[in-house]
């Protein structure tokens, strides 16, 4: 009887470790400490739920503010606990096996479905980093007036930047990440304490209503949040930064590393939900309770936050809150490209080389836009960003619910029936959410 290969065995194949120049670098005390190790394992929740508020849920989370008020809150709630479920599995796989998601689809699918993977995944991340690219070019405009074309050049000096906190160690990037987040955090809290919200009406807009389903704009706009929220590139990025931590490759010191790591990683996105849902809650308590319900960009919102609410730091905030998100990103979306080129082609490139090559991809959009069509185009642009990435999505979340499902890769950590079938729940609801936004919009009715 042919013997079952354990997860052991499997992580023997691979002659690289994910990321290999941080991997392990991180320290876990040995001892027992529940907030020493917790501490140890806090950083890889923030730098995943940095994709969970990124300057494209802000499109979308305006839009839906302002249309339909609180009730699109239930779909950002439902979003984030799919994402809660996803990132989980992200990091039970790095975990275990010590694979990020593009080394274990280059080792279980034959080269050509790698090679196709590896370039829907890098239309993704190219798309993310437009998506990055625009929102800081539009709070540089916002914060110091810097035209639209000049913003897009200097978004490109970001590299030097990413790359010398890179060369400090991984707890630098994870520091950065969290002073980012507080920001934005700071910046909101201002901004939902001004607009002075209803407490009733937000309690009563998490709770999911068939009105959503029934308009079809607000059906529409629920799939752009479920797209925007839900990052693939996040679930190639968690399975190989949780392997920074320097936990013992046992089968008990898996469990508590995915016992801790799970808890960052839930508790990082609640704070994401938060941030989303505060987005949400200042269009619908200013732009919606104000009748301006046509508000779905960035720009316009941030023209009529200060006549609004009355005071000149609304729009500051507001703004400043969008340069930390684009900047947040990008030190995101760095990792994730150099997690994917390595893991998919097993190449390594040098980081500024990697870096380089992203960003130019995603500004030569970006510059062409800006000038022929104004901060309108590059308002559109980010939203076919938005599409691009919700389309990929099914093709990250298939392989990872798959292999966290089979014993033969996992061993004693696969999936319980439980888990098994919500993974499997969530990945057909995404698949087919996806699959409608993708024909309506090839169709032009959006």
């Amino acid at each position: 009887m042919k013997k079952k290969k354990s997860s052991i065995g499997w992580r023997n194949e691979n002659k690289h470790p994910s990321l290999s120049e941080v991997f392990s670098s991180v320290s876990v005390p040995k001892q027992k400490g529940i907030w020493k190790k917790l501490f140890a394992f806090t950083g890889p929740g923030l730098l995943i739920a940095v994709g969970y508020m990124d300057p494209g849920n802000w499109a979308t989370d305006i839009a839906g503010g302002a249309k339909f008020g609180y009730m699109l809150l239930s779909v950002i709630f439902i979003s984030n606990f799919f994402a809660i479920i996803l990132q989980h599995l992200a990091l039970k796989l790095g975990i275990v096996c010590e694979r990020d998601l593009a080394q274990a689809c280059r080792d279980h699918y034959p080269p050509f479905i790698s090679f196709i993977l590896w370039i829907l995944c890098e239309i993704a991340i190219s798309a993310c980093d437009l998506a990055e690219i625009i929102g800081s070019v539009l709070a540089l405009k916002l914060l110091f007036g810097i035209p639209i074309t000049w913003g897009v050049l200097i978004t490109a000096i970001d590299v030097f930047i990413i790359l010398f906190f890179q060369s400090k160690g991984f707890r630098y990037i994870e520091s950065v990440v969290a002073a980012l987040i507080f920001t934005i955090l700071v910046c909101f809290s201002f901004e939902i304490i001004s607009s002075k919200p209803e407490i009733f009406p937000i309690l009563k807009g998490i709770i999911p209503t068939p009105e959503i389903m029934k308009n079809s704009h607000s059906f529409y706009i629920s799939i752009g949040i479920l797209g925007a929220t839900v990052m693939p590139h996040n679930l190639y990025l968690h399975s190989s930064i949780i392997q920074t931590r320097d936990y013992p490759r046992t089968i008990e010191g898996k469990k508590m590393a995915i016992k801790y790591a799970t808890i960052d990683s839930t508790l990082s996105l609640s704070l994401a939900f938060f941030i989303n849902a505060a987005i949400l809650i200042l269009s619908a308590s200013t732009f919606h309770k104000a009748g301006h319900t046509e508000v779905a960009d960035i720009m316009d919102a941030h023209k009529l936050l200060t006549p609004i609410l009355g005071s000149s730091l609304a729009g500051v905030f507001f703004a400043l809150a969008l340069l930390a998100s684009g900047q947040n990103s990008t030190l995101t979306g760095t990792l994730s490209g150099q997690i994917v080129m390595e893991g998919f082609l097993n190449l390594k490139l040098k980081p500024w080389i990697r870096r380089l090559i992203t960003r130019l991809i995603a500004i030569v959009p970006a510059m062409i836009v800006s000038i022929f069509y104004g901060e309108k185009g590059t308002t559109e642009l980010l939203i076919i960003s938005q599409i691009i990435l919700s389309v990929q999505l099914s093709f990250a979340i298939v392989p990872l619910v798959n292999f966290t499902g089979d014993y033969e890769k996992m061993g004693p950590f696969v999936n319980g029936p439980i888990l098994k079938i919500s993974a499997w729940f969530i990945t057909i609801i995404i698949v087919l959410l996806n699959l409608f936004l993708l024909y309506d919009t090839l169709l032009g009715r959006r």
